[in-house]
């Protein structure tokens, strides 16, 4: 199993209470900025994964992902699961639904760096199914 329980470049943070409700397993946060641009270095263990959800906005809006470590996924509704891993970068438009979260076996971090916009807030739906989830290799 990749343990990537600290993250190569941040600090894992603490465990991610704030947001527990709309993931499945453990995830840890450690907010880098709040000033002028939103980035949270969020760290999932094996197998955690976050909910489906929608970032929206009025204008502008949506998320960048920058991978930083482990191996994870990433999945837009409709679509096939993206494999993801360091070096990776996942441009998340507004208003699409999808889901982001580690593989079975490994650690998976990534920044979370927010596009600003106006009337930005992010729509929280459904887990990720476990027989979904259970699918990805």
């Amino acid at each position: 199993m990749n343990d990537l329980s600290q993250s190569v470049i941040f600090g894992r943070g603490p465990e991610n209470t704030a947001y527990a409700q709309f993931f499945v397993g453990q995830s840890y946060l450690n907010m880098i900025s709040l000033e002028q641009v939103v980035i949270g270095n969020v760290t999932f263990e094996p197998g955690c994964r976050n909910n489906w959800h929608i970032h929206r906005a009025k204008s502008g809006g949506g998320q960048i992902l920058l991978v930083t470590g482990g191996r994870g996924w990433y999945q837009e509704e409709g679509k096939p699961a993206r494999e993801l891993h360091a070096g990776d970068v996942v441009h998340i438009p507004a208003g699409v639904k999808h889901w982001h979260g580690a593989a079975k076996d490994s650690w998976f971090v990534h920044l979370a760096v927010e596009v600003p916009g106006e009337g930005t807030g992010n729509e929280w739906l459904e887990p990720v199914s476990d027989e979904e989830y259970d699918k990805l290799p």
